[in-house]
């Protein structure tokens, strides 16, 4: 096609699709071959974004949002990914839960009819059932948290509001083996990302996981799902922490195929109703105990809600920053986004007595995994992540005959047989075969060459169970890039009645991970320091034309109850700065009242003058 202006002829390609950034090889080729071009290449999609367009959303209950509009420090760091230019497009997510409101006003313009299902009544429709108590309200409460639609003057905004949204009805009647495998495996091609916050009894004494089925699903979806690249499965670590319950005891949880997430309060503490286990890679904000407002999201019957909490609350909002993330590089595979989050987690403010650093310099923990997930440093680490090699698997049989025990038994087994494959360390797991007389009563504890100690299952004091461990699988992430090479020790210890017995009857050590030296890989460095000048006291003066300065830092957008404006009216001065709005604004324009976009809390914004009025 000859466009207007110069003679430019763009050639349209079917064959490559339209973020294709390689080139098209047969193409390319015959191109070059033509002595009559002179010059060719291939365009791809550039991202720009506008200049002056407010980063921060003008729904009316984004102020609400404290855990992504700079209320806590660190929030989510949501805004940061905003301000590059994410939203979630081209991302289609899933919510498998009890049905989802397809027609809720904040949710129906990213609605997606092909990444939904109703498999309680066999039909496409995931619209829930009302009456009997209007129970039915949490897939459509976790589907506002990743996807609700920003700057509609409804509502609050999602995480990935300009991502596709679907749900699944699935729990709200009978559940069975074939039913969570047809949820799992719904459109692997069309869906990205599942969201999923339901497991066996939170009661702690229950062992159970996917069945056969299920399994199958898992391991068919990271294979083939998303062309090849692998589905990705965000998974709520559970809610029994009241019944000490531990999520080592829960197979969907500590399956490596699932992104397995923690809870924490807006001032860092433990919600009293978390579970702790070394499968749980992430953490994202559940709840607040400081004031009535929790998370904020859509509700049934068109509603909005401030009330939505539990470590249900939070997965969705780890599968809201994981589409930002697959958006700032498509080609991601499961591993490569499990390296990332663990890469963009951080241990801030989040309160525990069990920080401990890893072989490779990490701090983890059983209740928050790597810390407090970033969408900052998601995107930034995503958009240059170079992919990782093959996974690598070796398993070492640790046990040849069974091992009497009562109150200590360890074993201890060399893994220096691995190093050849493995290099650097993905999941561990730990296959067990024991009987005893009180299974609650026993800790179990896995500790590697670099030194690190795991503590795969705690103490579960309503775990009566003679059964013991048949053949049940243990995952720890806390050995993440250690080299496996030397001596793993297991531990078994008891911490109950003096006259508990047990048999070791089999332990396998299955390590999985790659050859390359991922330590070598520079980590997710934050923001790179973009200041070009500073005062006396450090502050930065100067953050040159694409950056903000807010308070003596450079931003890559300015934040609630400020806008964004040139430094000075000199036309040489490429400077930008923060200003603030009147008081009376929470997203402006400029520095008057008659600028607001939005209003804080409390006020209601008058359209035709731009102002907040106090009702």
């Amino acid at each position: 096609q000859v466009m207007e202006g110069e003679p430019y002829y763009h050639f349209r390609h079917r064959g490559t699709s339209q973020r294709a950034l390689s080139r098209h090889w047969g193409w390319h080729m015959r191109l070059t071959r033509d002595p009559q071009v002179l010059w060719f290449e291939q365009q791809t999609v550039k991202r720009r974004s506008k200049r002056g367009a407010s980063v921060v959303p003008t729904d009316p209950w984004f102020p609400k949002q404290w855990y992504m509009n700079n209320d806590v420090r660190p929030d989510l760091n949501i805004l940061t990914a905003w301000s590059r230019g994410y939203t979630g497009r081209g991302v289609v997510l899933t919510v498998l839960d009890d049905g989802l409101e397809k027609d809720h006003p904040d949710l129906a313009a990213n609605y997606d009819p092909l990444a939904s299902y109703d498999f309680n009544s066999n039909d496409p429709d995931p619209q829930p059932r009302y009456g009997d108590g209007d129970k039915n309200w949490h897939g459509t409460r976790c589907a506002g948290e990743v996807a609700a639609v920003a700057n509609n003057r409804i509502c609050g905004a999602g995480v990935a509001y300009n991502a596709k949204i679907g749900g699944v009805r699935m729990l709200d009647g009978s559940i069975m083996d074939i039913v969570e495998a047809q949820a799992l495996s719904l459109q692997p091609q069309h869906i990205h990302i599942y969201s999923a916050s339901w497991g066996p009894e939170d009661d702690g004494k229950t062992v159970d996981g996917p069945g056969i089925l299920a399994v199958a699903a898992f391991h068919r979806g990271v294979m083939q799902g998303r062309g090849g690249l692998g589905s990705i499965f965000i998974w709520a670590s559970g809610n029994g922490g009241t019944n000490y319950d531990n999520c080592n005891c829960d197979g969907y949880t500590n399956s490596i195929y699932t992104v397995s997430v923690g809870s924490v309060l807006g001032d860092g503490h433990r919600p009293r109703y978390s579970e702790s286990c070394p499968a749980i890679l992430t953490t994202t904000y559940s709840s607040r105990t400081t004031s009535k407002v929790q998370i904020v999201t859509t509700d049934l019957h068109h509603r909005c809600t401030d009330k939505h909490t539990g470590t249900s609350a939070s997965a969705p909002l780890a599968a809201g920053m994981v589409a930002l993330a697959l958006e700032a590089n498509p080609a991601l595979t499961w591993r490569d986004l499990q390296h990332l989050i663990i890469r963009a987690s951080k241990p801030a403010h989040l309160q525990a007595e069990d920080w401990a650093e890893n072989g490779v310099g990490r701090r983890v923990s059983h209740y928050y995994g790597y810390g407090l997930l970033d969408a900052g440093l998601l995107v930034q680490a995503a958009m240059t992540w170079a992919g990782t090699r093959p996974q690598e698997k070796c398993s070492v049989q640790a046990v040849q005959v069974p091992r009497d025990f009562d109150s200590r038994l360890t074993i201890s087994t060399d893994a220096s047989s691995c190093s050849q494959s493995i290099r650097s360390l993905e999941h561990v797991q730990v296959q067990l075969s024991l009987s005893y007389s009180r299974r609650g009563d026993l800790v179990v504890a896995l500790s590697s060459p670099m030194g690190t100690k795991s503590t795969l299952v705690t103490v579960r004091p309503y775990d009566t169970s003679q059964e013991g461990y048949k053949d049940w699988t243990f995952m720890s992430t806390h050995f993440w890039d250690e080299n496996p090479k030397g001596i793993w020790t297991l531990l078994l210890e008891n911490k109950g009645d003096a006259r508990n017995r047990g048999q070791l009857t089999s332990f396998i050590l299955h390590l999985h991970g790659t050859d390359e030296d991922m330590p070598a890989r520079r980590s997710a460095a934050t923001t790179a320091d973009e200041c070009l000048r500073r005062d006396e006291q450090g502050a930065c003066e100067d953050c040159g034309s694409s950056l903000y300065t807010h308070h003596g830092s450079c931003l890559s957008y300015c934040p609630p109850r400020h806008y964004g404006r040139a430094r000075s009216a000199t036309p040489g001065d490429t400077a930008r700065v923060c200003a603030s709005c009147h008081p009376s604004c929470y997203t402006c324009q400029g520095a008057s009242a008659n600028n607001c976009t939005s209003c804080p809390s409390g006020r209601s914004f008058q359209d035709i003058t731009h102002t907040c009025h106090q009702p």
